[in-house]
């Protein structure tokens, strides 16, 4: 019992080094992989090149290929090109188990060593991250001799000796088990590491081995495919075109599994070479065999996986779950929408002057029904950022995270408090058919249009972050105040001159001009965090004399 413990534990040892070191290679590399492949669409050569380059860095076909279904679930790329990508990203998963069937047990404690001093020392740079993708290193060769000591005694085992004996020699039976082990252990590297020392130790015959890397292969097309179930049919053809090419690779092999059987002993010796060996003719083959169908393929995942016909006010959101697995690039999904959310509440914000001016109710009702639309957005922004992995992100993605929730956040209050105001309007306004005085109207129109131009500066704020726009966005902060304690008193003077209209309206004035400067209060909000990171926020104000020196400065 105690072996197959330790027989499990080197497993899991396994499967938690290849996850670290593609979270390490996401969280140090990830906005320059996202480059890589958005510059390698240019042809098929280049593209498979960059897939075999992407993916022997992160370790991971199947994050490859959730960065490209995003990619093409936004219309950044076409299914053809993001299918050529994933033929080279299969390669390059099969070049790193070959790298990784030479015996490196001198490796595994100085790369666990030098990691650990390296992630310790610079935990939070560059530096660190680089030691975190060593240590996952270093995990992944140690699991391999773990598994290599952990199975010596239970081949030696009797009984376990007979029931090797006893299993059917099926192919099908046995590709289906290495489907369903690599869904589980969600790492077809792991699976086929794991299925190479099972073999070199004897527990496992050299054709239940073959058998278990095609099924290997195919389970990690199918991550990939269930991984983008809720996405958008875009964004499902690439992993659905990259599992029918592993499907055409099966059918293909099958048939000559017996030929190559007998063929690799006499050209690679040894077990555990053979079993890694095929993996990578797997393929090698299927790139050189299918980058032909790449177009045939392409066409039929359309048909399969049609564009859904947009029904009148439908959008599609830019929360694609294929990004998920690449969280630099989930980050950048969630401030799109942050920004739709925006566009939303300026629509309101727009409105609410023309009910003011015209007393229209069925606008204001409109409006009001908007504020449900953007906390709706503020729901799923939030849930989608709790979903990104947190430790894949870097210093700065970390910084981005926290800037949108704050942006939604105090978009959803901009909202809450417009819908408010448009509910006093109509109280005490519309459905008593006052009006305001000219002066006062005046005054809110001002303040309204200032209003608005802080909305799209707050806006442009969120999307490039300059410190100098940041600057800007605060110290209307402390204009507006001073406007509406000036508007105050002008309304109080024309109380004080007898004015009707102002008499009529003076509660909801004094009221709606408050909350336009709780609503510009929020507005300025987005420049705190901005300002903070570039250090020019003082305690109480800006550093002036810091921020002179800045020119469009990012923080």
């Amino acid at each position: 019992m105690i072996h197959l413990l330790n027989l499990l534990a080197a497993v899991a040892l396994l499967v938690w080094g290849t996850h670290i070191v593609r979270t390490g290679m996401m969280r140090l590399l990830g906005e320059n992989l996202r480059l890589v492949l958005a510059r390698s669409f240019s042809n098929r050569g280049n593209s498979v090149l960059a897939g075999i380059g992407v993916t022997g860095l992160v370790q991971s076909s199947m994050a490859t290929c959730l960065m490209l279904a995003s990619f093409a679930g936004q219309g950044l790329v076409s299914t053809a090109a993001a299918l050529a990508v994933m033929l080279g990203a299969d390669v390059g998963t099969a070049l790193m188990a070959a790298v990784y069937s030479f015996d490196l047990s001198w490796v595994s404690p100085l790369l666990i060593f030098v990691g650990v001093v390296m992630f310790v020392s610079r935990q939070n740079s560059d530096v660190g991250r680089a030691g975190r993708v060593l240590i996952g290193l270093g995990l992944i060769t140690l699991a391999l001799q773990l598994i290599v000591a952990s199975t010596k005694p239970m081949i030696e085992n009797p009984a376990v000796r007979g029931l090797l004996v006893a299993l059917p020699s099926e192919v099908m039976l046995d590709i289906l088990v290495g489907t369903v082990i690599t869904v589980l252990a969600y790492s077809s590297l792991a699976v086929v590491l794991l299925t190479a020392t099972l073999a070199t130790s004897g527990l496992v015959p050299p054709s239940v081995a073959l058998g278990l890397v095609v099924g290997a292969n195919i389970g990690s097309a199918l991550l990939a495919f269930f991984a983008t179930g809720g996405a958008s049919p875009a964004a499902r053809r690439v992993p659905a075109g990259n599992l029918l090419f592993k499907l055409i690779g099966a059918a293909l092999t099958i048939p000559l599994l017996p030929h190559v059987l007998a063929w690799l002993p006499r050209v690679v010796p040894e077990i555990h070479q053979q079993v890694v060996g095929f993996h990578l003719l797997f393929n090698v083959v299927l790139a050189i065999t299918c980058v032909g169908l790449i177009g045939p393929v392409a066409r039929l995942t359309v048909r399969w996986l049609p564009a859904p016909r947009e029904g009148a006010g439908k959008r599609r959101s830019h929360l694609d779950p294929a990004a998920l697995g690449t969280p630099s690039l989930a980050i950048s999904c969630a401030a799109r929408e942050a920004l739709h959310q925006a566009d939303v509440v300026e629509t309101m914000l727009r409105g609410l002057l023309d009910v003011i001016r015209s007393n229209d109710l069925e606008l204001a009702e409109r409006l009001r029904r908007m504020d449900d639309t953007v906390d709706d957005l503020y729901s799923a922004i939030k849930f989608y950022l709790t979903q990104i992995s947190r430790e894949a992100l870097s210093e700065r993605e970390g910084r981005r995270w926290t800037d949108i929730v704050s942006f939604t956040i105090n978009m959803e209050q901009v909202a809450d408090i417009i819908e408010r105001v448009l509910l006093d309007v109509e109280d005490k306004k519309i459905r008593k058919n006052r009006s305001f005085s000219d002066a006062g109207m005046a005054e809110i129109c001002h303040l309204h249009e200032r209003l608005t131009a802080n909305l799209r500066l707050a806006m442009s704020v969120f999307l490039d972050g300059h410190v100098r726009d940041a600057s800007k966005l605060l110290e209307e902060k402390a204009r507006f105040r001073d406007l509406e304690h000036e508007y105050a008193a002008n309304h109080i003077a024309r109380l004080q001159d007898n004015t009707a209209q102002s008499i009529e309206t003076s509660s909801l004035h004094l009221d709606l001009i408050s909350e336009l400067k709780r609503i510009n209060s929020h507005l300025c909000g987005v420049a705190y965090p901005i300002l903070e990171s570039a250090g020019v926020l003082a305690a109480t104000r800006i550093r002036h004399s810091q921020l002179a020196d800045l020119d469009e400065v990012k923080p």
